[in-house]
């Protein structure tokens, strides 16, 4: 017997859904339809965030317990409706990637089982020059919510200070976002310049509570995540459904809502009714481009006081060559899978039990890593809170993935 069918008429468009009644996430019984169905209840509201701009195709074919993999390229068969644009990467390859341009485009987008929505900070017809700048404010584990909207709130006045516009969102997970849209004449290197001269500013405002820090072992409190503005990053666009078991939204905000707001209640059941009722938060975003020129004279005055470059901003991705760390380091797992890597590291407190409760959260590290197609989890250990003497060595893995391999 075939598998089932639907076909919805979106603006004079037939798109069909395959498998519509699929389960894409298990604990709340929402189908693959039933997130078509949202994408297109809030889709002004996704095009303002993904509209125009090429985007990776992040998909979760059997729903978001299942595995995740990423594919950059256009799918060979695709309606002669659906929009591309070549990008050409730092790597120095090519890919014709899809620019969702209406809600019809967006539901096919996510008919092919994508989850959140991952553009790039560019328009198709300039991908050399960003039109926003993006603070991405990521806790270090035990870090609370409200230190993410302490910094959040800090973020807005910087930017104000700096003569550009805020605009927050949940991210949908721990931390928080905030947008500003700029006027296209900066390069990618200059837009992350001045991005790592804005969180430094952050960071020199609340030292007790942000972190410009890259390396993630010598972060506390939030990071501000500069590096979301280097060239061929993507992150998780406004109205974006997350991979989360209840499918929470990263959500667009007023300000006055940012000190009192709990991201658990932005969710796929919810958001459709708050759009329709208070409308796009986010509404006025491409009316207010700014100038990028105070934050760069910024960052060559931080130049000229001596404060180091960032890293560059593939440091420590690739394989081999990383830099040495100043912290006592461990490595405990590489693993294709999450699970897998945390298994890994329980079998490592079994045997070190006693060592296991000097550390705290933010000495587990736990890295999503990118490989070729797919992400993979590495997770490594900050023994800085452990006496000296008591220390373990560094060990063969329990877990030892090569996601280089072939």
């Amino acid at each position: 017997m075939a598998a089932r069918t639907e076909i919805l008429d979106i603006a004079g468009r037939e798109v069909t859904i395959t498998n519509p009644d699929k389960v894409f996430f298990p604990q709340t019984g929402h189908t693959k339809l039933d997130l078509v169905r949202y994408y297109l209840a809030v889709a002004d509201g996704a095009l303002r965030g993904v509209g125009g701009r090429p985007m990776a195709l992040k998909r979760y074919v059997n729903g978001v317990e299942g595995e995740a993999f990423y594919q950059k390229r256009a799918p060979q068969s695709r309606p002669d409706w659906i929009s591309t644009v070549e990008l050409r990467f730092p790597s120095g390859r090519t890919a014709e990637e899809i620019v969702v341009r209406d809600a019809a485009q967006l539901a096919w987008v996510i008919n092919l089982g994508c989850v959140d929505l991952h553009a790039h900070p560019v328009r198709a017809d300039d991908l050399e020059h960003p039109d926003e700048l993006r603070v991405d404010l990521d806790p270090v584990p035990g870090v609370s919510w409200d230190q993410v909207r302490r910094v959040a709130l800090v973020a807005r006045e910087v930017l104000a200070d700096f003569g550009l516009t805020g605009w927050p969102k949940t991210s949908g997970s721990r931390g928080m976002h905030v947008y500003a849209r700029i006027e296209r004449r900066w390069t990618f290197p200059e837009v992350r310049r001045a991005a790592v001269a804005l969180a430094r500013e952050i960071e020199h405002r609340v030292p007790d509570e942000a972190t410009s820090r890259w390396w993630k072992e010598e972060r506390h409190g939030v990071f501000v995540d500069f590096n979301q503005n280097a060239k061929d990053r993507t992150t998780a666009s406004a109205y974006s459904v997350r991979p989360t078991p209840h499918g929470r939204v990263s959500t667009p905000l007023t300000w006055d809502e940012v000190p009192g707001c709990d991201p658990a209640t932005f969710t796929l059941a919810t958001v459709p009714a708050r759009y329709a009722q208070v409308g796009d938060p986010w509404a006025g975003i491409d009316d207010a481009a700014g100038s990028l020129e105070p934050l760069l004279r910024l960052a060559q005055e931080h130049k000229e006081a001596g404060l180091d470059e960032a890293p560059p901003e593939r440091a420590g991705t690739a394989k081999g060559g990383r830099r040495r760390s100043t912290m006592p380091l461990i490595e405990i797992a590489r693993a294709a899978g999450r699970d897998e890597a945390m298994a890994g590291l329980e079998r490592w407190k079994a045997r070190y039990p006693k060592v296991w409760t000097y550390l705290e959260p933010s000495d587990v590290l736990v890295d999503s890593m990118r490989g070729r197609s797919s992400t993979w989890t590495r997770i490594r250990l900050n023994l800085r809170h452990v006496p000296e003497a008591e220390r373990p060595p560094q060990e063969a893995l329990d877990v030892d993935f090569d996601p280089w391999k072939g």
